[in-house]
């Protein structure tokens, strides 16, 4: 008796689920940007793929980091402003205010630690060179009208949350 071949997901729920729950994470960014912001002690962990397209910051900034970085979205981040394909927000980094945009679409993992709640996506591709979003200075760091207030981001490695 011949097996018949395996049926082909032309739904391609993987992905749906993917943008799904990239979702969550969008909406709790849209919370966290409120007025109220984050309740209580919540925090984001938040991972992404620096060469995936459309994600944009300083040069020195992303340069550093040129496959992953983690930012922490707790208590010394400012203007952070979810859209529909992406948020952008503002942290220090080396004493200095840095802007980074990025799609949802790079984001490979969300985490807030306060509940112990962590989502893990599939990486982007990386974007080809010409197609990356061009990284530039900061105009909030060049203007010196108004400061954040001192302290830095702090970029954090995961490994200590995965399952061994």
């Amino acid at each position: 008796m011949a097996q018949e071949p395996p049926v082909q997901d032309l739904m391609h729920y993987e992905a749906l689920a993917q943008d799904a729950l990239r979702g969550v994470a969008k909406a709790a960014l849209k919370r966290a940007a409120s007025p109220e912001g984050l309740p209580g002690s919540h925090h984001f962990y938040i991972t992404f793929k620096t060469d995936a397209a459309g994600v944009s910051g300083p040069v020195d900034l992303l340069s550093k980091y040129p496959d992953e970085m983690t930012i922490v979205l707790q208590h010394q981040y400012w203007d952070l402003a979810p859209g529909e394909t992406f948020f952008s927000v503002t942290l220090q980094f080396g004493g200095q205010p840095k802007r980074l945009s990025i799609p949802y679409a790079a984001i490979t993992r969300f985490y807030d630690p306060s509940v112990q709640f962590l989502l893990q996506f599939e990486p982007p591709p990386a974007a080809p060179p010409e197609a990356r979003a061009e990284p530039k200075a900061d105009p909030k760091a060049e203007s010196k009208t108004e400061e954040p207030p001192k302290g830095e981001a702090t970029v954090v490695s995961l490994d200590q949350f995965r399952k061994k």
